[in-house]
């Protein structure tokens, strides 16, 4: 894997995202802003399973306005997703907003960018320039490749706000195609000092939608390109962060929670080795301290199959082999496995 590349570091609320920082995991609610009580409830579910930074839908000024009321209760940096009217980042400032996002698509004028820009520098807010495929300004030019447009939007925004002496900056170029989200970033990211937030949009499900992320993301992260990650899913925004995690741990970019290993099961499996996985995966979603744990079907061969595990079950017809590291430590009933493994894995991230 390729060095990451450098960045200039800025700073979103308490989070440092760019330079020698680690690689921020982010998710965007998908409450109406305005239901103050169940967007807060849902920042929560994110904050519980390690999101860093969440970024809040910002379609008029009642929802600028509650970003007021949501940062007095949650630790979390709140970014304010601006499209259209200016006036709503000027707003969403006041209310204490840690970042912005804009979209040059429909906030491109520099009379207005410039008010933004001076705003946000007064209060030391980051702005990320987020460039989506899907709606690039008419300006764009149709001679270039798409990804091609998309790095000279993105190109001319971050000029727009350099000659207003701003460089609190972020960018982002995302498309649903994922080669050309790739081409995108792999063109601007040797062109500007600034930190990259990576991902691709309008994914899909999850079972179509992580993989067109981890395809795009991975291979981007895998050449030492981006700063920051956020899988985009037709689904819980948590279902976005646990995701986003697996990609950085499968990279070994970062320790957080628990890796499942857990074998695909087969004709000599003698318990619903798929069932027990899933039930599993799940309670281990209240863990948030690195351990690996397995879930093998082959009495036999499971302790082997997983021997960088921390901690597993290989299971047989009716019972199971406990294993730490590869060696056996008892032999559990079946209505003992998932129990007996937890109290294992709860004893080890005490």
């Amino acid at each position: 894997m390729k060095p990451r590349r450098a960045s200039k570091p800025i700073q979103i609320g308490n989070v440092t995202i760019g330079g020698n920082a680690p690689i921020v995991v982010q998710s965007m609610t998908k409450t109406d802003t305005r239901d103050i009580m169940s967007t807060i409830a849902q920042i929560k579910e994110l904050e519980d399973c390690g999101c860093q930074l969440v970024r809040v839908a910002v379609p008029d000024a009642e929802a600028a306005q509650a970003i007021q009321a949501l940062k007095r209760v949650t630790p979390l940096p709140i970014v304010a997703d601006i499209h259209f009217d200016y006036r709503l980042a000027l707003m969403a400032l006041e209310a204490g907003a840690d970042g912005l996002r804009l979209n040059p698509g429909n906030i491109s004028q520099p009379r207005k960018v410039s008010v933004i820009a001076q705003a946000a520098k007064a209060r030391n807010v980051p702005i990320r320039i987020g460039v989506n495929a899907g709606s690039l300004p008419k300006t764009a030019n149709p001679q270039l490749t798409l990804a091609e447009q998309m790095v000279d939007v993105a190109l001319q925004q971050i000029r727009l706000l350099e000659s207003l002496d701003f460089d609190l900056i972020k960018v982002s170029l995302k498309a649903f195609d994922v080669p050309t989200t790739i081409d995108a970033y792999e063109d601007i990211a040797p062109k500007i000092p600034y930190p990259l937030h990576i991902g691709i949009t309008e994914a899909g499900t999850p079972r179509r939608g992580i993989i067109r992320s981890t395809v795009g993301i991975s291979t981007l992260l895998y050449q030492g390109i981006g700063d920051t990650i956020r899988v985009s899913l037709s689904a819980h925004p948590r279902e976005e962060v646990i995701t986003a995690y697996e990609i950085l741990k499968s990279l070994d970019l970062c320790q957080y929670g628990p890796t499942l290993i857990s074998c695909p099961s087969c004709g000599r499996a003698e318990v619903d080795i798929v069932k027990l996985a899933e039930e599993v995966e799940e309670r281990l979603l209240k863990i948030d301290k690195p351990i690996k744990v397995a879930v093998m079907g082959c009495e036999v061969n499971g302790p082997g199959e997983a021997k960088d595990a921390d901690v597993g079950i290989a299971c047989g017809k009716g019972k199971a082999v406990l294993f730490k590291k590869g060696k056996k430590i008892a032999t559990i009933q079946e209505k003992d496995f998932v129990v007996s493994l937890m109290r294992e894995v709860e004893e080890m991230t005490s």
